[in-house]
């Protein structure tokens, strides 16, 4: 099991990564689009369509990675307090009847669309540039199918946290800036106590 949620880890990684990188493109095309609109009053007709192609990529491909590190929005005010066992058990009663159920329609349903789109190669119809948009309507399947596979991975750790009643934590490869700040303050506050 721990060498199945590894791989998950790392193949959610490598993922969000990669698609992460559509941030400095959207960062760009937005600056182009800013400059050419209201310096040399000459806007594109593209610049919508293609930052909601990539945000919206950005988003969906980003998902599986977030799953993997425990980043999504979770009201916990309550789970917070309980064992990891406990936690385990109420996740995986969640898994089975939330997350596979949504997860599997996202990739059923994203496969229809995004086949008839692929059908008559559909363009944009929010611009007058008729950007090709059939090709990130697959965006949906393949990012369900990651989720998928992360999904199956969170059960592993469940099933895992159950037996030991400890969580397997998936590598730290980012830090928010406030743990950073919260670490360099408790280095400073150990460090002027010696």
């Amino acid at each position: 099991m721990v060498g199945f949620i590894r791989f998950a880890d790392n193949l959610s990684a490598w993922f969000g990564r990669a698609f992460a990188w559509l941030i400095i493109l959207m960062a760009v095309g937005t600056g182009y689009e800013v400059f050419v609109r209201y310096v040399m009053n000459n806007p594109t007709p593209w610049a919508l369509d293609v930052s909601f192609i990539m945000y919206g990529t950005l988003f969906m491909m980003g998902g599986a990675y977030t799953l993997s590190r425990g980043g999504h929005v979770r009201g916990d005010f309550l789970y917070r307090l309980w064992q990891p066992r406990t936690q385990a058990k109420v996740d995986l009663v969640l898994y089975i009847l939330f997350f596979f159920p949504g997860i599997l329609a996202l990739i059923f349903a994203g496969w229809k669309y995004a086949s008839r789109s692929w059908s008559y190669t559909e363009v944009s119809i929010n611009s007058p540039a008729g950007i090709p948009i059939y090709q990130f309507k697959s965006v949906l399947v393949a990012a369900g199918l990651l989720l998928f596979v992360q999904g199956i991975a969170q059960v592993c750790r469940c099933i895992l946290a159950i037996r030991t009643n400890e969580w397997l934590l998936a590598k730290e490869d980012v830090l928010e800036t406030e743990d950073i700040l919260i670490r360099e303050a408790d280095k400073a506050e150990r460090d002027h106590h010696i």
